[in-house]
């Protein structure tokens, strides 16, 4: 079992930047790779960004807006994201692919205001 906590969302205005963590415990040996994807009310789930256990990331359209990161030593994944939207508006759910399967934290919401 691996367990992921999301920290870091709050409210930015637009055009602003904000950074939010993703930590793992338990089972953190049997991790592939993390990753963030996002819901917006009423939308479904997509993907914002991937990075493996080898440290290649993977993005979904965001114009180059938005980096993934990670610390190993703190086995915690990081999102930066710049130059917001107000579409960027979501909860953003962090995502743990393991050789257990896939784990997925709570969320942490992100509201860009115009």
């Amino acid at each position: 079992q691996v367990q992921v906590v999301e920290s870091g969302g709050g409210l930015v205005q637009a055009g602003g930047s904000l950074t939010i963590s993703c930590a793992a415990s338990g089972s953190i040996f049997s991790i592939n790779a993390m990753g963030w994807y996002r819901q917006a009310p009423g939308k479904q789930r997509e993907l914002v960004a991937t990075i493996t256990d080898g440290g290649t990331t993977g993005y979904a359209d965001s114009e180059g807006r938005f980096t993934i990161s990670r610390d190993n030593a703190k086995n915690t994944v990081y999102l930066q994201m710049n130059s917001l939207k107000p579409e960027d508006t979501a909860v953003y759910l962090c995502w743990c692919g393991t050789t257990y399967g896939n784990f997925w934290g709570q969320g942490t919401q992100v509201t860009v205001s115009s």
